[in-house]
């Protein structure tokens, strides 16, 4: 699925199971939200945080897919088109960063905090 067509079938869900979008300022909250959810999970799992016994059940990828959700859906609302301002930002990125990254020591080294448990 590309990003257009997860923008579309949100804004389908949206308009026939959800009735109408929250406000603007619901849906930012809400996202705040969601990311506290992904962090709390991320503490727990690759952090030094322990799970309580009602978190274990957590299930990250949902997690991040409700983030994304809401993020579609004020994307939606503020006439963002996703595709286009990820190819914007990448641009960014690639004319910005290239050569800080590449000359980063801390990026060379045994750093293993990006390896999944």
């Amino acid at each position: 699925m590309t990003l257009e067509e997860a923008q579309k079938l949100v804004d389908d869900w949206i308009k026939t199971v959800g009735v109408r979008y929250f406000s603007e300022l619901t849906n930012t909250a809400m996202l705040m939200e969601e990311v506290g959810e992904v962090a709390r999970i991320m503490a727990r799992r690759y952090g030094d945080q322990s799970f309580k016994k009602s978190d274990e059940a957590v299930d990250l990828a949902d997690e991040m897919a409700d983030v994304l959700f809401v993020l579609i859906c004020l994307a939606n609302q503020t006439g963002i088109n996703l595709t286009d301002a990820l190819k914007r930002n990448l641009e960014k990125k690639n004319s910005r960063d290239k050569e800080r990254h590449q000359n980063n020591p801390k990026l060379h080294g045994n750093n293993t905090s990006d390896k999944p448990t």
